[in-house]
């Protein structure tokens, strides 16, 4: 077998901590070059991790024939741009997320994935629930809590209560877009079980507006709100909240709670979750045999490149679907009112 050649666009934490180790765990995979934001802090990840060549950019990376594949690891600014080159140049893609800055943006990188089927185009999932989603799906699909009537989410943490806490790059629209904090991925794993949103009311304040840029030393306006609450319906009727605050500190149960007519199902950042049926006793799930997954992300990328594998954790339509409704997140806090999220381009809605 020959060896796949990765090239890494951006080589932050998340590609240091995760990506590279990953590769570096399977046969038959050179890391053939870097290119971050420097040439100083790419010579370091390539002394670091033996990689091969670094490039003095992006774009001298994807030019190179004889780079396989991109690992994109770079803030959503860019995510677009480094994506439609690459597979433009005939590489294959696995791209952080979020997908995107928009969900626009997210539909040209579908799009440009569609129009070269034989390259793989991957997306870094939402990791939380790879051990116990599948059995929650099929137990939602089975009707073992009834039809179901609501989920509610809650995600608070307070890593933005100090305000003398550097301005964060998810604070800064220009880095991130339209994307809300942590409120995109976990939509992603609601997604994955329940399906597509229909309508969104957000609602977002934000209690430190100016914050100190470590980049100039000089304040800088806080973008995106320190905390904000969705509502709406999903398409099969069921309604949802969210809670994503970054000013929220405490011993509270963050998590994600689906209510049914005969039952409910309750799951826990650590990957766990229980059942409660006819007002019995809470059960554990226990994740059907073959389904539980841990971080594998790496692995399967290569595998659907060598042996044609159709991506699942997490697929560009998928991650289309997700942008969409960030996107509609997005503009009902400018607006003020609920908004209808709105279909997107590409071939793949089911």
């Amino acid at each position: 077998m020959s060896k796949l050649r990765i090239g890494f666009i951006g080589a932050g934490g998340n590609t240091r901590s995760r990506h590279i180790p990953g590769f570096l765990e399977l046969d038959d995979i050179e890391l053939a070059g870097v290119a971050n934001r420097t040439r100083e802090s790419s010579q370091a990840v390539a002394d670091e991790f033996a990689i091969e060549r670094v490039y003095d950019s992006p774009a001298e990376l994807i030019a190179d024939a004889a780079i396989d594949a991109v690992c994109i690891g770079t803030w959503p600014y860019r995510h677009r741009d480094y994506t439609v080159a690459a597979l433009a140049a005939g590489k294959h893609v696995l791209c952080e997320a979020r997908m995107a800055m928009d969900a626009a943006e997210a539909a040209e990188m579908l799009d440009a994935s569609e129009r070269r089927p034989h390259l793989v185009a991957q997306l870094v999932p939402a990791p939380f629930d790879l051990k116990s989603g599948a059995t929650i799906t099929r137990l939602l699909e089975e009707g073992a809590i009834g039809e179901v009537r609501e989920v509610a989410v809650v995600a608070l943490n307070g890593s933005a209560l100090d305000p003398a806490t550097p301005v964060h790059w998810r604070q800064q629209t220009r880095y991130s877009g339209r994307n809300i904090h942590s409120l995109g991925i976990w939509s992603e794993v609601v997604q994955r079980w329940l399906g597509e949103a229909r309508t969104v009311m957000a609602h977002g304040s934000t209690f430190v507006p100016e914050r100190m840029d470590p980049a100039t030393g000089e304040s800088t306006p806080v973008e995106v709100p320190d905390t904000v609450a969705v509502a709406g319906s999903l398409m099969n009727g069921a309604a949802y909240t969210y809670r994503v605050s970054n000013v929220a500190a405490g011993t509270h149960q963050n998590g994600i709670t689906v209510f049914g007519t005969k039952g409910v199902i309750q799951w826990l950042p650590n990957d766990t979750a229980s059942l409660t049926t006819d007002g019995e006793e809470a059960q554990p799930i226990v994740p059907d045999s073959g389904t539980a997954r841990g971080w594998r992300v790496e692995a399967d990328f290569v595998t659907s490149i060598r042996e044609g594998a159709p991506v699942r954790f997490t697929s560009f339509p998928d991650g289309l679907r997700y942008m969409r409704f960030i996107d509609a997140a997005w503009r009902s806090l400018q607006d003020g009112c609920a908004v209808e999220v709105q279909a997107g381009s590409g071939t793949n809605q089911g």
